[in-house]
């Protein structure tokens, strides 16, 4: 099962790179697959230490593809790093061994250190749909237009339905890349929900 997650690694600066990821979860490891080429495989290849968020907040996700990666963080117990300062969970990671594939290497992490901050309060369908949005989003550089439509159309049903204030924000980010992206004509002016 692949979950979804915030990373954070560490940049040559010491500052925390926040970015949204899938991965696999397997007791004491998580596997995680960054593209070629991304600041997150750049980070790990040079310190091999993360932190796995798992967070409800969609606008972190959604900021982070739409160019806002500025978010509170706070310092890692067992590793040099960050970790998001609001989020329900974290596991404090270390590369145990990665491959060397050309499009999407897989490290295998060590989980040093798990804690958990506050209760996960249950499943919203407009979280869901921008995380959605949001994978969508991560490959408008070669997603079919008409399957772009087709889905982003069917999202928006739950956007409108039942999101909240941040889902709302995280949504609008999303249409807005939509809307400025070179290769789609999506007319998004219909899909927020304000």
């Amino acid at each position: 099962m692949i979950h979804e997650g915030v990373i954070t690694t560490l940049n040559a600066d010491g500052s925390a790179h926040v970015s949204p990821m899938g991965f696999v979860r397997d007791a004491d490891r998580v596997d995680i697959a960054p593209f070629v080429p991304s600041t997150t495989l750049d980070n790990l290849r040079r310190h091999p230490q993360a932190v796995m968020n798992l967070t409800d907040d969609v606008r972190i996700i959604a900021g982070a593809l739409t160019g806002r990666r500025e978010w509170p963080v706070a310092a890692a117990h067992a590793v040099r790093g960050w970790r998001l300062a609001d989020t329900l969970a974290h596991l404090e990671l270390e590369v145990r061994e990665h491959d060397r594939d050309a499009v999407r290497p897989v490290f295998r992490l060590s989980v040093l250190h798990e804690q958990h901050h506050r209760a996960f309060c249950g499943f919203n369908r407009a979280q869901a749909a921008v995380v959605e949005a949001a994978i969508l989003v991560s490959r408008l550089d070669f997603i079919d237009p008409g399957k772009l439509a087709s889905e982003i159309t069917y999202l928006h049903i739950a956007v409108a339905k039942t999101a909240g204030d941040a889902e709302r924000r995280a949504w609008r980010w999303l249409l807005d890349a939509i809307a400025v992206h070179r290769r789609h004509t999506l007319e998004v002016d219909a899909l927020y929900c304000d």
